[in-house]
């Protein structure tokens, strides 16, 4: 139901474009796309369909292309990351908030270090800034932003990446990470 609502309003920006220029389109609808998209996690392939197809459309307004012309290359150039990828980038976002002390108690009180557990502090898992991930028994435990997010910030390839975030206090290296595995990925 959210996903519809999303692709609906996203709908109504795209199809006005010719009244509206292609900067603000594209201020639009990544700002709904991006609001709130943490709570997608998990969704299966067919239901994050609708997303990309209005994130394509808005590549297609903004780089004047036709119909049936590739968006592959429009997106990269644009600098628009799949929407699987924007919501994991989402999700370590607010990891890195977290951390660094600019997100709100509740969210920072979901997520436990390895080295705040005790026993743990000597482990590697702990040296290298990972957090603990709650076992869950279903899928839809799985979705859940004290899993999901722990589990992506520990899928980050290096723990100098997870210390270089907190030390410098911006994410950019992050959204730099996103960026590679996309342009490898095609």
């Amino acid at each position: 139901m959210h996903v519809s609502f999303i692709c609906a309003g996203c709908g109504l920006c795209v199809d006005n474009s010719g009244v509206m220029s292609s900067r603000l389109v594209s201020a639009l609808v990544l700002s709904r796309l991006d609001y709130c998209n943490a709570v997608l996690t998990g969704l299966p392939a067919p239901t994050l369909a609708p997303l990309q197809r209005v994130l394509h459309a808005a590549a297609r307004v903004v780089m004047d292309l036709r119909q049936r012309d590739h968006v592959s290359s429009a997106l990269r150039e644009l600098h628009r990351l799949p929407t699987k990828q924007r919501i994991e980038f989402k999700l370590c976002l607010l990891v890195h908030k977290s951390l660094i002390g600019h997100s709100p108690a509740y969210i920072s009180d979901l997520l436990t270090s390895a080295a705040d557990v005790p026993g743990r502090p000597a482990l590697q898992t702990a040296s290298l800034g990972d957090f603990i991930v709650p076992r869950t028994n279903r899928k839809f435990g799985d979705r859940a932003f004290c899993v999901a997010a722990p589990r992506v910030w520990n899928r980050l390839p290096s723990a100098d990446l997870r210390h270089c975030c907190v030390r410098r206090r911006h994410s950019g290296a992050i959204l730099r990470h996103f960026y590679s595995l996309l342009l490898t990925e095609l």
